[in-house]
């Protein structure tokens, strides 16, 4: 879903790049009304499936977070502080999940005794999250244009949301992976004879051979 994710913003980056260009090209030339056509809805087209694929990732991300906090947390043989229904809420509420994921994953990595290890992927990762968020809202505020001008600086927005948005999910992936290279187990039972206090021991081995014979194999 990830790998899905960041290759359906890459195109959408792509095709608005293409739609800039055209824009220019329309400046002095005047292009075929199929082609601005394609070159308009294509653009909608890629931007709708951005949109349900980062709706996907989040669901996914989200039913990931919840197994991995689960494992880990019974690695120590307890149950995860936090209820489902409240990861759920935080990792999938507009707003809420521009603050709350970073505090689940921050308790996963310490859970795992990772956080170390991990602490600038985190950070990193999110204010990926908060530009991206940032850009497509200025990209959407100004997704409205009545001049060439305004449509083709909307474009560029657009351009620039795409690819911080894809820089994100890339930041995601890497986090991902950084938690799964290192499985979560629980730890194996040793099991160790322990001899009897209350039984009492002879002072020394009772012979069973007779005097005189050689000891028994």
């Amino acid at each position: 879903m990830l790998i899905t994710t960041i290759a359906v913003f890459g195109v959408a980056a792509l095709l608005h790049i293409v739609r800039y260009a055209l824009l220019i090209v329309n400046r002095g030339v005047l292009l075929n009304s199929v082609v601005a056509g394609l070159a308009t809805w294509v653009a909608v087209v890629a931007s709708v499936g951005a949109m349900f694929a980062i709706v996907g990732t989040y669901l996914v991300l989200t039913e990931w977070l919840l197994a991995r906090r689960a494992t880990a947390f019974a690695h120590y043989y307890q149950g995860d502080p936090r209820p489902a229904w409240e990861l759920r809420v935080g990792c999938l509420a507009p707003l809420m999940n521009l603050v709350l994921p970073l505090t689940y994953v921050v308790e996963l990595a310490a859970a795992e005794e990772k956080y170390r290890h991990l602490r600038r992927l985190i950070w990193a990762w999110w204010v990926l999250l908060l530009l991206s968020f940032a850009a497509s809202m200025f990209a959407a505020a100004t997704s409205f244009p009545d001049n060439t001008q305004g449509i083709a600086d909307n474009t560029v927005s657009f351009v620039v949301a795409y690819l911080l948005g894809m820089a994100a999910v890339v930041a995601t992936a890497r986090l991902v992976f950084a938690f799964e290279r290192t499985p979560v187990e629980r730890p194996a039972h040793r099991w160790v004879v322990v001899p009897d206090a209350n039984q009492s021991r002879p002072d020394s081995p009772t012979a069973v051979e007779r005097e005189g014979q050689e000891p028994a194999a």
